[in-house]
């Protein structure tokens, strides 16, 4: 799923929440802050299915934008460590203590056809749906198989995280369609220019 703005997207395709909020970053793919206001922040959660549609965001303000940046910091410090082989103490602390609190309370309504749908219990809380993206990664630390699928793109300029659940993980792209479609065309623009300069050499 990807939402286009200009040269920007974002997309949810990482394979964890938590990935997903990095991937609105600066950091992983070029320039583009994609939580740039409270609007944004507001899309996001519902794009990313952390509120359901419908959901009333009225009380989504910059304060609420600049938690949610903190928390995506501290993620990909934390994820970015562990890769590495390292610790980063200060993000998993941070981590944990948001994780350790009360994560949005979920119930069954009916929509207008009679379906039954997701919505809250209770309205929207900030630090609640930290809460929520804080334990996703800290179930994604503390499981070895997910834990052992985690990658970061080799794609250029794209430092998206991701999870490698392909067959014999071998994947070497956050994105096939995005990451891996681009690798292709260079690789093929590269192969044409080879074979032209032989060509061009002998005039």
């Amino acid at each position: 799923m990807a939402a286009s703005r200009g040269s920007c997207d974002w997309r949810f395709d990482s394979g964890r929440l938590c990935l997903d909020l990095v991937a609105t970053g600066t950091g992983t793919s070029g320039a583009c802050e994609l939580l740039d206001g409270a609007d944004r922040l507001a899309e996001w959660l519902v794009a990313s299915g952390l509120v359901p549609a419908g959901t009333a965001l009225d009380g989504v303000d910059d304060t609420w934008v600049r938690r949610f940046r903190r928390l995506r910091t501290g993620v990909d410090r934390l994820l970015t460590a562990e890769l590495g082989g390292r610790a980063a103490a200060g993000s998993l602390e941070r981590i944990n203590e948001l994780a350790a609190g009360p994560t949005p309370g979920l119930r069954a309504v009916r929509d207008g056809n009679g379906t039954l749908v997701r919505a809250l219990s209770a309205r929207p809380d900030c630090g609640a749906l930290l809460a929520a993206v804080a334990r996703d990664a800290v179930e994604l630390v503390t499981d070895p198989e997910a834990r052992a699928g985690l990658r970061r793109c080799e794609g250029d300029n794209c430092r998206r995280l991701y999870l490698d659940t392909s067959r014999g993980r071998r994947r070497r792209w956050c994105s096939s369609e995005v990451c891996g479609n681009r690798e292709r065309v260079a690789r093929h623009r590269r192969r044409a220019a080879a074979v032209a300069v032989p060509a061009d050499a002998g005039r």
